[in-house]
């Protein structure tokens, strides 16, 4: 598990009804804390506001969902602000978290950090951005099976075997 808590906006910037901030890692839960005064529940979306630490000043009106690790994404602590979707309001809210101890998420680093917590396959960490981009209803369909595993699945099946077949070959060469 990392040390460090990364953010990022993962909804397109543009203007829309919502916009999200997403903050994962050990110290999620405690930027949360500082930027919403509301009292955070487990599991629970919570309305209220952002507030800039340094001035007092509500920068927006959000609803606050914060999920306790293992049971994330990343397999971290996890926070999702959804705000207003205006560029504005996501970008300061951003910067307020990494004003608190964030940093700036690298692209794709959600989906390596639940990649290397286990949480997550190779081919499954593959079929996020197969969703992402799928173009038609077939892809989308095969890249959702993959994200549940059923690439893994197969995979699995046929390294086992290849491993039987390895297993037999072998014993046979042997005197």
């Amino acid at each position: 598990m990392y040390q460090d808590t990364i953010a990022a906006i993962p909804t397109p910037l543009g203007e829309g009804g919502i916009g999200i901030v997403h903050l994962s890692g050990r110290g999620a839960l405690a930027i949360a804390e500082k930027l919403f005064r509301r009292r955070l529940s487990n599991r629970r979306l919570v309305y209220g506001h952002i507030v800039d630490t340094s001035t007092e000043e509500v920068v927006d009106e959000v609803l606050v969902a914060c999920m306790a690790a293992p049971h994330t994404y990343t397999s971290e602590d996890s926070v999702e602000i959804n705000c207003h979707g205006g560029p504005l309001p996501l970008q300061r809210i951003l910067g307020l978290a990494l004003r608190c101890g964030a940093r700036m998420a690298n692209p794709g680093e959600f989906t390596l950090r639940a990649f290397l917590n286990g949480r997550i396959d190779l081919a499954q960490a593959e079929s996020v951005l197969d969703v992402v981009r799928a173009k038609t209803a077939a892809s989308l369909m095969v890249a959702v099976q993959g994200l549940g595993g059923r690439l893994s699945q197969s995979l699995k099946e046929v390294r086992s075997e290849l491993m039987s077949v390895l297993a037999y070959l072998t014993a046979r060469e042997l005197p």
